[in-house]
């Protein structure tokens, strides 16, 4: 997974407001990878206002440190989830 310093890097000389199309061209033209492509393609198809909206919606790894598999086993991890006591199994 794409990270969004990785999606933005490609989007520099990008005017906004902009819509998705807009925003994959400016990739492809600029030599943006499969990955990052992949990720653009993958926003609703909007118009969006900044970079930073385009951020929020690429679909990538915010915290290059965590990986899908980490995220993955906390949330099988049940000894960090709060359940409320009603629902919890004696």
């Amino acid at each position: 997974m794409v990270t969004n310093a990785e999606v933005l890097r490609y989007l520099t000389s990008l005017d906004f407001p902009a819509s998705k199309g807009d925003i994959v061209a400016e990739a492809e033209r600029a030599g943006a990878p499969q990955d990052v492509l992949r990720a653009l393609r993958a926003m609703p198809p909007v118009d969006y206002g900044n970079i930073d909206e385009v951020a929020r919606s690429a679909h990538t790894n915010p915290n290059p440190e965590v990986s899908p598999a980490d995220l993955a086993a906390r949330a099988r991890d049940r000894k960090h989830q709060r359940v409320a006591r009603h629902l919890r199994q004696s």
